[in-house]
């Protein structure tokens, strides 16, 4: 009488709490009902199902009757839901501390089809006052875009998601959203610099009185958002860039912008060298009618280490080392030279002698001799 029915081979095998304890054929086959032919739980387990009300009144709540969505057959009071099957998983404070079905399907109701955070916590937005009044402020009820599941209150907003992003000390110190949206203005559309530092614009006095210099309200042109006192300009920007003595010492703008004139047009040396120019007198400038073309002789290096191309003439010929009066015997006129100073005639006669077309002067010499050298 120790007979043994292995019940899988009806093809439903007797597993956890439908074999211990040591199980009566009568526990499930009720009646001696032995043409079962259902293997759902519910057909079972129906009245399990109708008087289970602690976590969930499952009749109320109109639970389906697939049991084994949360229920096994180790312990049918241990049942679990996976919540990520509803197309929604519980993360960060929606699972800790272990929640209660009803702290979020309020009154039973499991019939929730919207997965908006504001369909929850529509109050939460109504009294966010701070660091903004959301209300106030018309912020969008998008509460992911600041928001998580790990702790409400510690929302960030990503402000690169509005095209502008906070660098340099718009971000440091810690900055307020009113810092910026003065008076609780989250509509800004504008983005120029000036908006919002019209003010800085208007009160610039050093190193330029902007106002006073007429200055773009391009702020950008000169300053960034590290440090906005250490503004700096490109002249180059100018088509003008500055080079050798105009950039050292350090320079000040009105070093050139004299009585604060920042529409200067013209870029040739003499604009701003005429007294340069006219205070000159190794060799006269103005009394020996040079060109006013200042770059010819002179670079932004030293004003002072003018270079003159001689063309092919050498400079230190007979000795001269330089000096223009040697062979420029006129100081108010440099087209004028003299040869025959040097070269007297007693001495270039016999050398010419039979040279066709000889004259001694000056002229005819450098006809010649352009090079200082024989003819």
């Amino acid at each position: 009488m120790n007979g043994k029915f292995d019940h899988s081979s009806t093809g439903w095998a007797l597993t956890g709490s439908h074999t211990v304890p040591p199980r009566a054929c009568t526990d499930c086959h009720i009646n001696n009902n032995y043409n079962i032919t259902v293997t759902t739980c519910v057909s079972c387990h129906q009245n399990d199902y109708n008087q289970a009300k602690s976590p969930v009144d499952h009749v109320g709540a109109h639970f389906p009757t697939t049991c084994e969505s949360c229920h096994d057959t180790i312990n049918w009071m241990d049942g679990k839901f996976d919540h990520s099957s509803t197309g929604w998983a519980l993360t960060g404070s929606h699972t800790v501390p272990p929640r209660a079905c009803s702290d979020c399907h309020i009154n039973g109701n499991y019939n929730i089809t919207v997965t908006t955070c504001v369909s929850c916590h529509q109050n939460d937005y109504n009294n966010a006052k701070s660091p903004v009044d959301h209300v106030a402020a018309k912020f969008p009820t998008t509460c992911e875009l600041c928001h998580d599941t790990v702790a409400w209150t510690n929302g960030k907003f990503d402000h690169s998601s509005t095209g502008w992003t906070l660098t340099g000390m718009h971000t440091v110190p810690p900055r307020a959203c009113t810092d910026c949206h003065v008076n609780g203005n989250y509509n800004i559309t504008v983005t120029t610099c000036v908006s919002c530092h019209l003010n800085d614009y208007n009160n610039a006095k050093t190193p330029v009185d902007h106002v006073g210099a007429k200055f773009p309200t391009t702020c950008e042109t000169c300053h960034d958002t590290v440090n906005w006192m250490n503004g700096k300009f490109d002249h180059a920007s100018t088509g003008w860039a500055l080079t050798g003595l105009h950039t050292v010492p350090p320079r000040a703008c009105t070093d050139c912008h004299v009585n604060g004139n920042y529409n200067i047009t013209t870029t040739a040396c003499y604009s701003c060298h005429k007294a340069d120019y006219d205070g000159t007198t190794n060799p006269n400038h103005a009394a020996a009618h040079f060109p006013t073309t200042c770059e010819t002789c002179h670079d932004t290096t030293s004003w002072l280490n003018a270079k003159f191309d001689h063309t092919y003439f050498p400079m230190n010929h007979g000795g001269a080392k330089g000096v223009c009066a040697t062979c420029h015997t006129n100081p108010n006129d440099y087209s004028v030279f003299q040869c025959t100073g040097c070269h007297t005639k007693s001495q270039t006669d016999p050398k010419h002698q039979g040279v066709k077309g000889y004259v001694w002067n000056s002229v005819n010499c450098y006809q010649c001799h352009k090079s200082g050298g024989g003819g």
